[in-house]
């Protein structure tokens, strides 16, 4: 199934320009703020302003030492007009912290640390500020500068600090090491040796929870947040002086001598940019994740955007040529479509025939019919994220949350949870389809929500796993009460759920790196432990669990190399990322879609002559599991006798003999394992007889004598049935209800087969009740 290698993932890049006429000294720090707004520090002791643009605004203020990191107060959900988030902290070699007005007056001085204060950062929630110095201490202070603890305290300098995505935690270099410190003192820290020289430089990503750090061995790495090392690049010729994320985790930049790469989330490079700077001492994105800024060695500020951004689906592909300019590429009619925007291009998705655009002010809805009158509309903030699904798509961003929108550009809900945080969300913590959104809860990660998409309310129960969840993914197909979830946990296990409020969660498969629905059909696609495995009809899980490794197709996929992820998989193809950003194309059976096809539209005979012609055990065993689904049980008896499943083709025939409706419905619920609804529809159908004789042949005695007393018939059968088991296991009676009824009511078997055939015959004289045909 393995085709081809298409070649890197797009032709993104990262254009940069540099600014040398304002600082007159090394530049060491440099920051956007979530409004957008750009200050620099240098050794000249300046601060500058700058625009979007580029542009100097102003030289905003002088003050009397050396600056050596910058930071923004953070962005807090629903709050864009706190005044905190006019004030940005910087860290100076004479031990002090300044808090400073975007107005250019200095509100605070702090005396923190002996010796130079060389790193400082906010926690993502604002309440406390932290900082490290030349004497080796961790401190952490309130948002007005007061002191709140010491958090360590070593004998050697500590160059680099940053926060934990839910503030409990702060990650900080002391030479060769990293180490993780709880903020609670009870906890234990982990360490681990990070680089073979010091490490100049780190960064912990709130929305992947993955951290990347820098050294002087003129290396930069990728760890987990347990400090598993995930990916090691190759030396640099200089060292590595500079890493930062960009705010969606997608991407990540790394700063050397006269050097600043884009790379994906994964470590491989994206683009290699040579600017004249100098060595890079600090990088700073922009809080939509477009734009970096760059502090330059010999006093230039970089400014890099992101450029050549590059998506496909179907026969379409688009590409962001320009700032505010989406190139549409018809790969079949060799068509090329240029949309211009009136503002710069943040965030764009495609699929299920729609490309929706978010700018810095707008949204805009395209059919991939018609590219000239697309539906608009406002947005309050930048958008983080666009999640697709085939009736509607959602929004992500910081301050409004998620919201859910019809591809006509109206507002359908608001979709939030109590500890909803919107920074946390990504693409792998958030799956929305026609009817349900899921969303991985971070504050308590073994619990996912699951939200109606036009209403915002619950659409069930939550999901609660025994591990932690690290993924979720939502069916793109088939009605409501069909709707599928599949969570992959902390220790990489798939497993397959329903939406309802009764989950039976099925395991797939172990060591999984990545899955996928597919956006046409409802194949669920795999890799795992290096092989590819296609469900090609999951929802046997539900029907027939045993069929459900007959209908899962397994091949090699050791070419796809360590930590390969899927990207796409509509109709039968899918895309997939290896490590080194290589893509390939893998392409599955066209049959198991067509089949489906058929049998979704009642087209049982089509069924049937499709899979004799292709003679595939997998495709008749899709089929035995689609045609229990459909009730559709002559297809469903040559399917099983296809397959050589001679007890289940038996209880087909048993099915297809019962005389109405409602007792065909309740057999097969037993036989998807559900007996609970088969006695339910029994009961509410008055074949009281059906549903007591089914709690006898699950050996629910108790249940099934209750029911008896209830609805005052068939007592008498129940104990007949019970005496027949004890007999035949050579018993004595032991339940007290047993006990109780045993010398009150005769047991006649010879009546009791004649009521028993009373009752069948009147089922059979029912209105409606019609054999099988």
């Amino acid at each position: 199934p393995l085709d081809a290698v298409l070649g890197l993932a797009g032709t993104m890049k990262l254009k940069v320009t540099a600014q040398t006429s304002q600082h007159k000294e090394v530049v060491t720090a440099v920051g956007w703020s979530f409004s957008n707004d750009l200050v620099t520090c240098s050794d000249d002791k300046t601060i500058w302003r700058w625009s979007m643009s580029h542009e100097p605004i102003g030289q905003l203020i002088a003050i009397d030492a050396y600056v050596t990191s910058l930071d923004w107060f953070p962005a807090l959900p629903g709050k864009s007009d706190r005044k905190e988030q006019e004030i940005f902290v910087v860290s100076c070699t004479d031990g002090t912290f300044k808090l400073v007005h975007k107005a250019g007056r200095i509100e605070k001085s702090v005396e923190a640390h002996t010796g130079a204060v060389i790193s400082l950062r906010w926690s993502h929630d604002g309440t406390s500020l932290a900082t490290c110095g030349e004497d080796g201490v961790v401190k952490t202070w309130n948002r007005n500068g007061m002191l709140r603890a010491t958090i360590v305290s070593l004998d050697q300098p500590i160059y680099a600090i940053a926060w934990s995505p839910d503030g409990e935690q702060i990650l900080f270099a002391a030479g060769k090491d990293m180490i993780i410190k709880p903020y609670q003192p009870s906890t234990k820290q982990t360490q681990w040796k990070g680089h073979d020289a010091a490490v100049t430089s780190v960064d912990w990503n709130v929305v992947s929870n993955l951290i990347v750090s820098g050294g002087e061995d003129c290396k930069y790495k990728i760890w987990d947040s347990f400090g598993r090392q995930l990916y090691a690049s190759a030396p640099f010729d200089f060292a590595v002086t500079s890493v930062a994320w960009c705010p969606s985790g997608a991407y990540l930049a790394v700063g050397s001598f006269n050097l600043l790469r884009l790379c994906d989330r994964t470590g491989w490079s994206i683009s290699r940019e040579t600017p004249d700077s100098g060595s890079i001492y600090d990088i700073s994105w922009t809080s939509d994740g477009t734009q970096l800024a760059a502090a330059g060695g010999n006093g230039s500020v970089c400014f890099g955007q992101l450029v050549e951004r590059e998506l496909a689906w179907s026969h379409f592909e688009v590409r962001l040529t320009e700032s505010a300019k989406l190139a549409v590429y018809d790969v079949l009619t060799d068509g090329v479509d240029e949309i211009d925007f009136r503002d710069r291009v943040i965030e764009f998705s495609m699929g299920f025939g729609y490309l929706v655009v978010a700018t810095a002010a707008q949204c805009l809805v395209y059919s991939v019919n018609n590219w000239n009158t697309p539906h608009i509309f406002d947005l309050k903030e930048s958008v983080s994220m666009i999640k697709l699904a085939p009736r509607h798509f959602a929004t992500v961003d910081k301050l409004t949350g998620v919201q859910v929108y019809s591809f006509e550009g109206r507002l359908l809900s608001h979709l939030k949870f109590v500890g909803l945080r919107p920074e946390f969300v990504s693409d792998r913590t958030l799956a929305i389809s026609n009817d349900a959104a899921a969303f991985v809860d971070r504050s308590a990660p073994k619990t996912v929500h699951l939200l109606d998409c036009t209403s915002g309310k619950p659409v069930c129960a939550d999901f609660v796993h025994s591990l932690d969840v690290e993924e979720v993914l939502l069916s793109q197909l088939g009605h409501a009460y069909e709707r599928k979830l599949c969570v992959i946990d902390r220790n990489r296990d798939l497993y397959l759920s329903t939406v309802s409020d009764h989950p039976d969660p099925v395991k797939l498969a172990t060591m999984v790196d990545s899955a996928r629905w597919n956006d046409e059909n409802d194949m669920l696609l795999a890799i795992a432990d290096g092989k590819l495995l296609v469900w090609l009809y999951p929802q046997s899980a539900f029907t027939d669990r045993d069929l459900l490794q007959r209908t899962r197709s397994e091949s090699d996929a050791s070419e796809l190399g360590k930590l390969p992820r899927c990207t796409a998989f509509l109709g039968t193809r899918a895309s997939v990322r290896r490590s080194d950003g290589a893509v390939m194309t893998i392409s599955v059976s066209p049959y198991p879609a067509k089949l489906s096809a058929f049998c979704a539209a009642g087209e049982w005979e089509a069924a049937l002559r499709l899979c004799r012609y292709v003679k595939d055990q997998q495709l008749w065993a899709c089929l035995a599991a689609m045609a229990v689904a459909g009730q559709d049980y002559n297809a469903a008896e040559v399917a099983y006798a296809a397959i050589e499943e001679v007890d289940k083709l038996k209880y087909m025939l048993y099915i297809k003999e019962l005389p109405s409706k409602e007792s065909r419905t309740a057999a097969v619920l037993n036989f998807q394992r559900k007996p609970d609804e088969a006695i339910q529809v029994l009961v509410q159908s008055g074949l009281i007889y059906r549903a007591i004789k089914l709690n006898v042949r699950l050996h629910q005695w108790e249940a099934a004598l209750e029911m008896a007393v209830k609805y005052g018939t068939h007592i008498d059968s129940v104990l007949h049935y019970r005496g027949e088991f004890l007999k035949i296991a050579k018993r004595a009676e032991t339940l007290p209800l047993f006990l109780q009824y045993a010398g009150k009511v005769e047991v006649d078997e010879a009546a009791i087969k004649q009521k028993i055939e009373a009752d069948k015959e009147a089922e059979r004289r029912r209105p409606g009740a019609v054999p099988y045909q």
